[in-house]
């Protein structure tokens, strides 16, 4: 089992089932200078920020937004999203880590977290033009790299779609890798191929939250021990 992972009924519950689960957020460049303060009377818990992209982009509110959900009291990560048709998994992983994606055993940091998902660049390549076999040994270079440099592996942000098709349903992770699905359809719905259970829920795009509105499966108690590593 992997450490702060429960299974709650958010599998098979709409967000409203799951109120009396942490509830986060994550944000981009897109939200710009957030008020954390208000965030957190809202509700929020813990967010994921978006630090890096490919080995050229960094989120110019960083700083801001990463500095300033740990200021206001919420659990905080950082995320990178994956471009695998520019560079290699261990080149993105460097970028990240140089760029906010470190992690800490201070109990107030979440793993770090790959994004990986539909390419949003090319309707026609979503998988990046790349082979499934090439895909999944592009996910462990950024893994490894990861785990060499913070001792952790890093969380999984997907869809079970885009999983499943350009990964050809890849269960190499499942056991060592937390799962963030994204699914907006009201429930979890199927999981990635291996994964048996989630360990936070993107269940919506919009909400009360600035950004993305998630859930964690489990505890308040548990979220800050999975931090802790």
């Amino acid at each position: 089992m992997l450490a702060g992972t429960a299974l709650t009924g958010l599998a098979s519950a709409g967000p409203s089932a799951a109120a009396g689960t942490p509830h986060g957020h994550d944000v981009s460049s897109h939200q710009k200078h957030v008020d954390w303060s208000e965030a957190r009377a809202n509700g929020a818990r813990f967010v994921y920020v978006k630090a890096s992209e490919s080995t050229d982009y960094t989120n110019p509110y960083f700083d801001q937004q990463y500095d300033g959900a740990g200021a206001a009291g919420l659990l905080r990560g950082a995320y990178h999203f994956a471009v695998p048709n520019q560079s290699s998994g261990a080149a993105q992983a460097r970028f990240f880590l140089r760029n906010g994606g470190g992690w800490t055993a201070d109990g107030r940091t979440l793993p770090p977290a790959l994004d990986i998902e539909h390419n949003p660049y090319s309707k026609k390549h979503k998988c990046y033009g790349v082979s499934k076999k090439k895909m999944v040994a592009w996910i462990w270079d950024f893994s490894d790299e990861v785990k060499r440099q913070t001792g952790r592996r890093p969380v999984i942000y997907t869809t079970t779609r885009w999983w499943n098709t350009c990964t050809g349903g890849s269960s190499a992770f499942a056991r060592s890798h937390p799962l963030w699905l994204a699914s907006w359809h009201g429930a979890p719905g199927d999981l990635p191929k291996g994964w048996s259970f989630l360990s936070i829920w993107q269940y919506s795009n919009k909400g009360t939250l600035p950004g993305d509105q998630n859930a964690w499966n489990g505890t308040l108690g548990q979220l800050r021990r999975f931090a802790a590593g």
